[in-house]
Formats: C-alpha cells, sequence, structure tokens
C-alpha cells in the first residue's frame, strides 16, 4: 500500500473515532437557488429556548453542527437582508444520531406578513457578508453585451482609467477568481474576455482570509457565472452590434464594434455539461495630444516637442469553452474543464510632431532648428493560449471535506511594433524605421489540496497546501532600417516557484462571526537575461519564506445593523515584462523598460465596517481603511542617456521600478435608495489620503547610477451612481455615471476622468428575447467626457503631458434570446498565468 493510500485511510480512522451526534443542511436564497455563504445557524433547546451553539455555512452553503446531546431542539437559519427561517422541534436520542435537514430557503425582505396580502421582494443589489460584499449583476442593465469590466466598474470603490486599467480603492494590484478558482493574470485582461451576460455576481473581498493566495494589494474579486439548481438543457445567445461611430477623430480606419457569445449547458441529476463560445470585435478610435521639453543641462539647451495624433485601439477577442461535471452520489465531484482562444490587440499611434525644435541656451529666445515629423507607431499584441484543469472533492459523513485541483497553461505571448520616423507632410520621406518584436512561450502549472472540517464546537478548521510554478521565456529583436541592433535584442527567463500552505478557523458565537488564520509561503525566483550579442547570461535570485495573517470579526448589533473589522497582509508580485531590463521603442520619444531586481510589494490592510437595513430596501454602508505598501512599484519617467553619458535631446527612458513606499487612510460609503417602488438608485464613493514616499534607483545605458526623491501626496475621490427606472415589468431604462479625480503619481499626476451612459430595456416573447440599447460615454461635443490627461515632470529636468481623447457617444444593440426557461448552471476555467503577461 502507498503513501497516499495510507494517508487517506489514516485520515478516514481519525475522523470516524470523532464521530458524534450531528446536524447538517444547506441554505439557499429561496429566488434563485443560490447557496448563502456566511448564513448564520442557531440551535436552540426547546424547553428553554436557550442557544446551544451557532455556525455559518461554508462557500456551497452548507453547514455542521457536532456534539449534539440527547434532547430537544429546534433551529433557526438567518441572513443579512433575508426573513429568518426556523424548523420546528426535533429530538436526539443518543450521542451518536445523525439528522439532515436537507435545503433551507431563505427569502428575501424582512417585516410581518399579514393575511389576504402578498409581499414581492426585489433582491438587493449588494449583500454584506464578513469578509466581503456580493453585487447583482443583473441590475447594471448598461452592461449587457458588454463584458466583465463593464459591470465592475460600477461597483463602489472600483474605478477603471482613461487608460483601461482598473483601481480597487486606488489600487491597480488584486486578484480575480472565477468561480472561487485562482487566476495569476492582469486583472482587465482577464476581465475583458468574460461575457457580461454570462456573470450571477461579483464578489469584492477587500481583506481576504489565509486561505486565499496572499496575492493582489487590492483583495480579491470572485466572478460568479450564472446558476441554477434545474434539471434541463439551457441555451441562450447573445448577439451585439455596434452603431457608427459619431465622432471619428480623423482615424484611417472606421472602428467595428460587434460580436456574439453563447451558451449551452445540459444538467441532470448527475451530470453538468457547458459549452461555449464567444466572438467579440471591440474598436476604439481617439487621439493623443502631448507636450515634451528635455533639458539638456550639459549643452544648455532645452528640446521641446508638441504632437498630436490618432491613437486607437483594434481588439479582436475569441475563444471556446467546455466544462463537465459528473456528481456519481452525494459525496464524490469529478470536474473537468478545457479552454482555449486567441486574442488580438492592436494600437494604432500615427502622431505628427509638427513643431520639434530646440533652444539654446535655456531660457533664451532663438531656435537652433525647428522641425516637423510624422511618426507611424503600430503595436500589435497577441495572445494564443490553452489550458485544461481537473478537480475532485470527496464529502466524508461527517460532513467534512476533502478537494483537490490541477491546473496546466500554456500560453504563446508576442507581437511586433513598428515605429517609423517619416517626413511632413510628404509621408514618403524616411528618416528611420524600427522594428521590434518578441516571441514568449509561458508554461504555468498549479496544484492545490484542501481539507475542511469541525474539530471543535467554536469553530471549522479549514486547512489546505498549493503549489504554483511559472516557466515563461522571451526572445526579444530589435531592428533599425532593417539591420539587426545587438544591444537591444536580447533573450529572458523568468522561473517562479511557490509553495504554501494554510490553516484557518471560522465560527460563530451568539451574535458573534469570526475568521483567524495563517498562510506560510515559501517563494523562489530566478530571472535570467542576456544580449544576443553576448554568450554569458545575467542571473538575479530572489526568494522568501513569509507569513501572511489574516483575521475577520463581525458583530450583529440588531435584526438590522452590522459592524466589522479586518485584517490582511498581501503581496503583489514581478511581471517578466516589469523586470525585463532592455529598452523597447514605445513611441517616437519613449524608450520603455523593467528592473531585472525588481521586488514584490508588500501590503498590510485593516478596515472597520458598519452596515444598516433601513425601511423600504433602503441600505447604507461606511468602511474606513488604512493600507500600507513596501516596495511600492510605479512606471516612472527619467532621461535617455547615451552610453558614453550624453543627454538623449528627444527621447525619455519610461521605467518599472522600486520606488518605495506608500500609505493609503480612506473612507468608502455606499447606498441603496428607492424614492418609490419603481426607482432604485445605488451611490458608491471613497476619498482617501494617498502618499508615497522613497528613493528611485536606476542605472542608465551609460551605466552610471543616479537617484530620484520620491515626495508626492494627494486626497482622491471617486464616486458610482446607478440610477434604474421601471416603466412597466419589462421594460426599465437606466442612468450609470463614474467619475475618478485627479490622481497623484510618484512623477506627477493624472488628470480627472468621468464616463456618463444611458441604457434602455425591453424584453418581448414571454421574456425570452431582451433587446438592450446602449448610449456610451454621453457628450456631445459638450463635455470632456472618456479624456485623460497623464503629466510627469523633474525640476531642471523634463516636463511631459499628454492627453488621451477617446471616443465618445458610443451607441450599440444588444439582442438576448433564451431557448427555453431552465436557469444556466455552466462554469467555466479561466487563465491562470498568460493573461498576466499579455
Amino acid at each position: 500500500m502507498n503513501l497516499k493510500k495510507w494517508t487517506f485511510l489514516l485520515l478516514t480512522l481519525i475522523i470516524s473515532q470523532m464521530a458524534t451526534a450531528q446536524l447538517t443542511g444547506k441554505v439557499i436564497d429561496a429566488e434563485d437557488n443560490y447557496p448563502l455563504e456566511y448564513a448564520t445557524v442557531a440551535l436552540y433547546e426547546t424547553n428553554n429556548k436557550a442557544l446551544v451553539t451557532g455556525v455559518v455555512t461554508d462557500s456551497n452553503g452548507r453547514f455542521s453542527i457536532a456534539s449534539i446531546k440527547p434532547g430537544s431542539y429546534y433551529l433557526e437559519a438567518s441572513f443579512l437582508g433575508y426573513k429568518a427561517h426556523s424548523i420546528a422541534s426535533f429530538v436526539y436520542e443518543n450521542r451518536n444520531e445523525k439528522k439532515d435537514l436537507g435545503t433551507i430557503k431563505l427569502i428575501l425582505g424582512s417585516g410581518n406578513q399579514l393575511n389576504e396580502v402578498v409581499v414581492k421582494s426585489e433582491k438587493s443589489t449588494v449583500v454584506h457578508k464578513i469578509d466581503r460584499q456580493v453585487f447583482d449583476t443583473k441590475k447594471y442593465q448598461s452592461t449587457v453585451g458588454g463584458n466583465a469590466v463593464d459591470v465592475v466598474k460600477n461597483l463602489p470603490s472600483i474605478t477603471v482609467d482613461g487608460l483601461g486599467d482598473i483601481s480597487v480603492r486606488g489600487s491597480k494590484g488584486f486578484t480575480v477568481l472565477i468561480n472561487g478558482k485562482p487566476t495569476q493574470g492582469d486583472a482587465s485582461t482577464i476581465l475583458a474576455q468574460l461575457p457580461a451576460n454570462a456573470l450571477e455576481s461579483v464578489e469584492l473581498i477587500t481583506a481576504p482570509s489565509a486561505k486565499y493566495d496572499p496575492e493582489g494589494k487590492g483583495g480579491i474579486l470572485n466572478i460568479i457565472t450564472k446558476k441554477g439548481a434545474i434539471n434541463g438543457t439551457f441555451a441562450q445567445v447573445n448577439v451585439r452590434g455596434g452603431f457608427p461611430s459619431i465622432e471619428e477623430y480623423d482615424t484611417k480606419v472606421a472602428a467595428e464594434r460587434y460580436g456574439i457569445d453563447a451558451t449551452v449547458n445540459k444538467r441532470t441529476d448527475n451530470w453538468n455539461i457547458s459549452v461555449g463560445a464567444s466572438y467579440q470585435r471591440n474598436d476604439k478610435t481617439g487621439r493623443r495630444e502631448g507636450e515634451m521639453f528635455i533639458v539638456n543641462a550639459l549643452e544648455n539647451k532645452t528640446t521641446f516637442l508638441p504632437s498630436d495624433g490618432e491613437r486607437s485601439f483594434d481588439e479582436i477577442t475569441y475563444n471556446g469553452r467546455f466544462n463537465v461535471d459528473y456528481t456519481p452520489n452525494k459525496s464524490d465531484t469529478y470536474s473537468i474543464g478545457l479552454f482555449a482562444g486567441k486574442r488580438t490587440k492592436e494600437r494604432l499611434a500615427d502622431i505628427v510632431y509638427y513643431d520639434n525644435h530646440s533652444i539654446s541656451p535655456t531660457g533664451g529666445n532663438d531656435r537652433d532648428y525647428t522641425f516637423a515629423y510624422y511618426n507611424h507607431n503600430l503595436r500589435i499584441r497577441k495572445g494564443d493560449f490553452a489550458l485544461g484543469s481537473f478537480d475532485y472533492a470527496h464529502k466524508f459523513d461527517n460532513n467534512s471535506k476533502i478537494s483537490t485541483s490541477i491546473l496546466y497553461e500554456y500560453t504563446f505571448l508576442g507581437g511586433p511594433t513598428e515605429n517609423d520616423n517619416l517626413g511632413h507632410p510628404d509621408n514618403t520621406i524616411v528618416y528611420q524605421q524600427e522594428y521590434n518584436t518578441n516571441d514568449n512561450p509561458l508554461y504555468g502549472t498549479r496544484f492545490n489540496l484542501d481539507y475542511q472540517w469541525k474539530p471543535f464546537s467554536f469553530g471549522t478548521l479549514e486547512t489546505g497546501y498549493q503549489f504554483r510554478d511559472l516557466d515563461h521565456t522571451g526572445k526579444f529583436v530589435y531592428e533599425r532600417d532593417g539591420i539587426l541592433v545587438p544591444e537591444f535584442s536580447s533573450d529572458v527567463s523568468l522561473k517562479r516557484t511557490i509553495h504554501s500552505g494554510y490553516a484557518q478557523v471560522t465560527g460563530s458565537k451568539s451574535k458573534w462571526e469570526y475568521a483567524a488564520g495563517v498562510r506560510l509561503e515559501s517563494m523562489d525566483r530566478v530571472y535570467k537575461e542576456a544580449l544576443q550579442s553576448e554568450v554569458l547570461e545575467n542571473t538575479y535570485n530572489y526568494d522568501f519564506v513569509k507569513l501572511f495573517p489574516s483575521a475577520s470579526l463581525q458583530y450583529k448589533i440588531n435584526e438590522n445593523t452590522n459592524i466589522k473589522t479586518a485584517y490582511s497582509k498581501r503581496v503583489e508580485r514581478t511581471t517578466t515584462f516589469k523586470m525585463n531590463s532592455f529598452a523597447e521603442r514605445e513611441h517616437s520619444e519613449v524608450f520603455e523598460q523593467g528592473d531585472n531586481t525588481l521586488l514584490p510589494e508588500f501590503i498590510d490592510l485593516v478596515e472597520l465596517g458598519i452596515t444598516k437595513n433601513l425601511k423600504g430596501g433602503n441600505t447604507i454602508y461606511a468602511t474606513a481603511y488604512f493600507r500600507h505598501v513596501d516596495n511600492v512599484i510605479n512606471r516612472v519617467n527619467t532621461l535617455a542617456y547615451e552610453s558614453n553619458g550624453a543627454v538623449l535631446d528627444s527621447i525619455i527612458n519610461r521605467v518599472y521600478s522600486n520606488v518605495g513606499k506608500s500609505n493609503a487612510i480612506g473612507l468608502e460609503v455606499g447606498a441603496t435608495i428607492k424614492p418609490t417602488q419603481n426607482w432604485t438608485n445605488s451611490i458608491g464613493a471613497n476619498v482617501y489620503n494617498y502618499a508615497i514616499d522613497g528613493v528611485l534607483n536606476f542605472k542608465h545605458r551609460d551605466g552610471v547610477d543616479r537617484n530620484y526623491t520620491i515626495d508626492s501626496k494627494s486626497t482622491i475621490y471617486s464616486f458610482n451612481l446607478n440610477s434604474t427606472y421601471n416603466f412597466w415589468e419589462n421594460a426599465s431604462v437606466q442612468f450609470t455615471f463614474n467619475y475618478l479625480s485627479d490622481r497623484n503619481t510618484a512623477m506627477g499626476s493624472d488628470s480627472r476622468f468621468y464616463s456618463p451612459n444611458l441604457t434602455f430595456r425591453k424584453k418581448f416573447m414571454d421574456d425570452r428575447l431582451t433587446a438592450t440599447l446602449q448610449w456610451q460615454n454621453i457628450d456631445m461635443g459638450l463635455f470632456n467626457t472618456n479624456e485623460q490627461r497623464i503629466t510627469t515632470s523633474r525640476p531642471n529636468e523634463f516636463y511631459t503631458t499628454t492627453n488621451y481623447v477617446y471616443e465618445v457617444d458610443m451607441v450599440s444593440l444588444n439582442l438576448s434570446y433564451t431557448f427555453n426557461a431552465a436557469k444556466d448552471k455552466s462554469k467555466f476555467i479561466d487563465s491562470e498565468f498568460g493573461k498576466k503577461e499579455f
């Protein structure tokens, strides 16, 4: 008998020896059969109504109460925002007796039910739990036909800026889970590939517990796909088409926006089979208006580069997914998932540098020269991927559970950048042509083993182990005028291995709910790079063994008011892209490169919050938080130098580097307000003080180390509004408004950014067909919607400011048809490694 069998047998024997009288069951939402995690289940003695014990449900809505003495009892299940439900008296006659109460359905709403009155409640936009906020995505009609980014940008404390970067409480680093499964990827990339139509809810976990991977300084976004409990076949097709652009922005090619996605799901008592496919074309037109000057102190000269021109994006994504779950009995579940697809994103920046000139001495009036030229810059980013996963879970008789999961991913990343400097207005004149490309195959593996049981009367013990391995290589080729440039052509390699184990206890007692745990992680990172003109590789090793503790505590003041507090320690890991120290020509005036010694960010987060339910379905909540980050990674600008130490008069170095530490102290507030039965408003706001303090150390191409002091402070705020009015049962209009204030960065600031949107929705054919007309980025020439200015500077060195102006008044129509009434139970896996590097 091998070691695995001995271990499994030993665990079974130990658990069987601890068997006692038990009570089990499951708590779900009565409307859509969705399991309610962290619902409270209390056991009382029948004769004196004394509380015996209480527990909270797990992620599947299940609960288990052990060590019950013989006697007569009754049970009460409750959850914030739902009516409490009682189970009548039942008797335990001996200590080994086991009872299963089956499924307990909770109904939304509170208050007394009167005779001859039917009370119809509406599902809450947000439900607050001990460690997360759960948002119902069906409330955001403006997202229909879009992707998951369109959904999450409406959530409180989440913002999307003009460059498409997503932030949680001002932090761009956070982790995305798909149906509770971990992914390792850039958040915007992951969410952009998930159709909004497939989402059931989004969970925002700002202070995650130890059972989750500690990556992500902003916490976790858990994307829940649509689920149901009805056997049968579900099929849905969504078709989207965009109307022609109202504002052309003088782009050479008109934007195209259309797509189709389909999901078929077959569910029986033992099988759940899902097949899905999606094709999306999402183009975005726009312009880039820039100004830059560089001071050459050695030559007492200042060079100016004003510019203006097209900056547009063409993006095509298509993929196919397959998932099958097999449940032969109530104890075992098997799952296999496959996912493959392609994604291409082309960024075109055809810019005219219309008044390029130099003045010497600095501060003088006479120009050394005046020169205009045209820069064609096309960056194509491609990503082909294929991945598969296998999951298995076993539930023991005493309701303990063991589960395992393995995922393997292959992703091929790459894509060229063309950078041509041509004459203006005569574009046939060629001054310089540059071409750089790269091939980046990536291999990733993840293995999880988790065990959950209840050895204590005061809580459930969860333990687990995780292994993650990343192998990412890259071959970068740089050519100028058709000739290889060896000093910019390189080979890089990143290998990262992570072992981690965790233990945590969750439970409840009277009005208290609690969770506390710790995760121990060992990481080994080996990064290698070499110029293709050199034989020797430079190797940079980094490893750590660290503890990541977490704790959450919630107290129920009364039926409508909860207070909670939490602490979590996190890490934000580095990507290969941000470590590649060899420069790439991003624009005519920009070299972009990483730092081969880049350190991960380490984060400490503390928060304190209160939630209160009011009459008429109104709710309010507020959370104060403090976030400290060590080894802050910022993209900063520095002067570009030749190898001999001379300043490059017309080029800035854009570098990813550790710039010190940061602190954020903030308050987020939110409310659901219903002035009338048909009018619902969801409002969320976040305000915080953000400070960065440190020193940037950077070695330029001339080999000289240069230090830059970082000291930046600012108060930042944002708010999201979602207002919906229902004309009748199958027609509604919704207005959304997202606003983000000015923000400070390590070397400058980003301007405010806002976007208003309007959506009309109507259902036909017994609600099988839904038509959604969207008007995004409302502007009409009256506002400065959907544009953002980014500015960086250093006194007596350089100044850059760029205004990104993106398309406004975008109109599209989405048609969604459901072929039957069975609810969707489809669930798919998602990329674990490759999306982070896209």
